[in-house]
């Protein structure tokens, strides 16, 4: 009943209000003009032949994080499709650039069942993959009514989602009763979906986990390994503020035993290098900047690397990387992305922004949490000092990282029982 009314008052309200709230998204660069019939579900591509797999996800890191699937699905159909749609104009780009082949961008049609029968109709998708945490009801209403499967992808809700989503259950519900199956990011997830009307909700893990390399440029890659010669070497990736010149003091302590010592600093926010580089020179330590072109010399200390995509570069240069955001209560940032690339990884106390994956990775002892920066500075000098240890924590993180790809093979066999 909730959809029905919704999908009546959306078709009313649309010429009287919700026309002119888009008019002025048009007018400030929030939609893409050119590709704007898209989104009133008038498409000018042509619908490719054969199986058509339709993934949405909001966000660029929803669409993202749908990367390694698409793949998984094109190797798996090889004479299938994939439509990615998304609402952004910026997560357009990123697709736009990154899709391989067989599969193609759209933007996702306004919630309108005008406009939204119109787009389901014309792509006539074989099966429709849900990333997103928000429900429009006129998208689902269109795909539940011509008994598409409709498979919510790493659903996540949170404690206020849940709580509030308790409050409205009987709108909840008739949502969730449009998807076929609901896949939860953890157990906790599936479970708060069953308990708001989900009819299938299971976890198979986070799909976050399983993503692509990060790209290296080969090139760089030489250049700054004939730069560092035989000086071992740590990372600091994804620092914030206060983290850098804390960790540069323990740094130069570790110098005094391993004198060429050499630390690399990544930090979250790139703009910020020459700020670290002023702060860490008044330790008497020698930066050089990335971003500045600076020659990693034998006498730099500290090595910023305050640039854009090449954390792939720096991961696959270490052996040793501090995640950051783990010291300051930032809550952690992607400790899963130097454990793929077969590095020993360290984080700090604060890593609730990945308390579900830190629990299945200190179950397989592959991931080293300190509580503080003078656990830190023992655990790389034990690291540096212990080829052994360093070899065994190196294997248990990259073991612990490829177990978490088996989420997709867990949705592939989910799609192969609709076909």
């Amino acid at each position: 009943m909730f959809i029905k009314i919704y999908n009546t008052l959306v078709a009313i309200l649309y010429p009287l209000v919700i026309q002119g709230y888009v008019k002025k998204r048009k007018m400030t660069g929030k939609e893409d003009v050119s590709r704007f019939n898209e989104r009133i579900g008038k498409p000018k591509k042509e619908r490719p032949a054969g199986k058509l797999f339709w993934l949405h996800g909001a966000s660029v890191g929803e669409s993202v994080s749908m990367l390694p699937l698409i793949n998984k699905i094109l190797e798996t159909y090889e004479d299938a499709h994939v439509m990615v749609t998304t609402g952004t104009v910026t997560s357009a780009a990123v697709m736009q650039k990154r899709l391989p082949e067989r599969a193609f961008h759209q933007f996702i049609p306004i919630d309108n069942p005008v406009f939204t029968n119109r787009f389901v109709k014309y792509w006539q998708p074989d099966a429709v993959l849900w990333f997103e945490s928000e429900f429009w009801p006129a998208v689902l209403s269109s795909i539940a009514k011509r008994n598409i499967p409709l498979i919510l992808i790493n659903g996540r809700i949170s404690n206020k989602t849940f709580k509030r989503w308790q409050q409205f259950d009987f709108i909840c519900k008739e949502l969730l009763d449009c998807f076929t199956m609901c896949l939860g990011q953890s157990e906790e997830d599936a479970y708060r979906l069953r308990v708001l009307g989900a009819k299938d909700a299971i976890c198979l893990g986070n799909i976050k986990y399983a993503g692509l390399p990060l790209p290296i440029d080969e090139k760089a890659k030489k250049e700054l390994t004939k730069q560092i010669g035989g000086r071992r070497l740590w990372l600091i990736s994804s620092t914030h503020d206060d983290e850098e010149i804390r960790i540069a003091k323990a740094h130069k302590k570790l110098k005094k035993k391993y004198p060429d010592l050499l630390l690399i600093v990544a930090p979250r926010h790139p703009n910020r290098g020459e700020e670290i580089s002023e702060l860490i020179k008044k330790l008497d330590l020698k930066t050089a900047l990335r971003s500045k072109s600076e020659k990693l010399s034998k006498d730099v200390d500290v090595y910023i690397a305050d640039t854009i995509g090449e954390m792939g570069l720096w991961y696959e240069l270490a052996e040793i990387v501090f995640v950051g955001g783990s010291l300051v209560a930032h809550g952690g940032q992607n400790f899963i992305e130097p454990s793929r690339v077969r590095d020993a990884v360290i984080v700090g106390p604060h890593m609730h922004n990945f308390t579900d994956a830190m629990s299945r990775a200190r179950k397989a002892d592959a991931v080293i949490q300190v509580e503080d920066i003078e656990e830190l500075e023992r655990v790389v000098y034990e690291l540096l000092s212990n080829k052994a240890l360093l070899e065994a924590k190196r294997s248990l993180a990259y073991n612990w990282a490829m177990s978490e790809n088996k989420v997709l093979d867990g949705i592939i066999d989910k799609i192969k029982v609709f076909f």
